[in-house]
């Protein structure tokens, strides 16, 4: 990492560590493989919630960004001033968010998505005096079976009834597969693709993502466009996919070993509160850099229980690093992070623009 010892020693726990270094290698690994096979970026600003690092991910190609809330959308926005093109992978309900919808419309080039005529037919009330129509993709269910259209029938017929509609105007077809999926990308987008042309409708973008199979996106050649969101800073349950390794994980938890009440037993200050309670499948809550014998057996609120098999080795004040199961949650956990890298003078201490928002 690039954090200094004297950088550790001076830092409060617990807290979020971000080593830049380490994220810029991944935003680029992932930009040029999608370069080398015709992909645009689109990348999901969740993980992080940085216009900083939105801007690194645009300055190495990244078409624009997405997000998930109208709230983290505005926040992005309003931070950066590359941020200029923002899709929202998410269903827009309720009168107060599509007015603001509309005002975010006005700032930036705004795309969303839809999965049902009610969603569409809303958006389209919302849009139809508005001077520019709103863009809308079809979601569709390849396989995560959360949101989206079932069929590349539901997708022609939704495609066609925004189509039709004021206010709106269809974007193309968007899916967040489960990984491994891109056979049924393929086979779904192809299928539905090639139902809405035959209505005389271009299909401008087919929008796919995941990050522990990003780099068999080209495996779906359908895909125009993907949209990677924790690869930029990686976490323990993508190290467990082998789709990284632990030299790739830009981001950890420091924490502070506030009790060894048994030889092969000892507390950390770091709880659910910043780890998250997120397994993901897999056993514990974290991985202790530079210590495979440790387990983060137990969770609560503001105490993390470690364990080994044999002594533990730690005494009360020692800082370990725990790179946590899920990062994109970690984010959110926090007002702000500490930054380092090797064109930096300084740690720097930088606020998570776009956590907190409720809507």
């Amino acid at each position: 990492m690039t954090f200094s010892p004297a950088d550790i020693a001076a830092i409060q726990t617990p807290a979020v560590l971000i080593d830049l270094d380490i994220a810029a290698a991944n935003i680029g690994r992932f930009q040029r493989y999608a370069d080398a096979h015709g992909l645009r970026v689109r990348p999901h600003v969740k993980t992080h919630k940085l216009p900083a690092i939105a801007n690194l991910q645009i300055a190495a190609g990244a078409v624009g960004i997405t997000c998930q809330k109208v709230s983290e959308a505005e926040a992005m926005v309003a931070a950066s001033s590359a941020i200029t093109d923002v899709l929202i992978t998410y269903n827009i309900v309720g009168a107060e968010k599509l007015e603001r919808l509309k005002a975010l419309a006005e700032k930036v080039k705004l795309s969303v998505v839809a999965d049902s005529a009610a969603v569409v037919n809303s958006l389209s009330d919302a849009f139809r005096n508005e001077v520019q129509p709103l863009t809308v993709l079809v979601e569709c269910d390849t396989g995560a079976n959360r949101c989206g259209v079932l069929t590349p029938e539901a997708a022609e017929a939704l495609s066609a009834l925004i189509h039709s509609m004021p206010g709106v105007v269809f974007g193309g077809l968007m899916t967040y597969p489960p990984a491994g999926g891109e056979a049924a990308v393929e086979a779904f987008m192809m299928a539905a693709k090639a139902r809405i042309e035959a209505l005389g409708i271009a299909v401008p973008v087919i929008t796919s993502g995941g990050t522990p199979s990003m780099m068999h996106a080209a495996d779906a050649p359908v895909t125009t466009e993907y949209r990677p969101g924790t690869y930029v800073y990686n976490d323990r349950s993508l190290v467990s996919r082998g789709a990284c390794g632990w030299e790739d994980c830009a981001l950890s938890v420091l924490t502070t070993v506030v009790s060894v009440p048994a030889a092969n037993r000892a507390i950390v200050d770091a709880g659910s509160k910043i780890l998250t309670s997120d397994l993901l499948g897999l056993t514990g809550y974290g991985h202790v850099r530079g210590r495979d014998d440790i387990v983060v057996d137990q969770l609560s609120e503001e105490h993390g229980r470690l364990i080994s098999n044999g002594p533990i080795g730690l005494s009360v004040g020692d800082k370990l690093q725990i790179v946590p199961n899920h990062a994109c949650v970690v984010t959110n956990m926090v007002d702000s992070v500490f930054v380092a890298g090797k064109g930096m003078a300084s740690v720097e201490s930088w606020p998570v623009v776009a956590r907190g928002k409720i809507v």
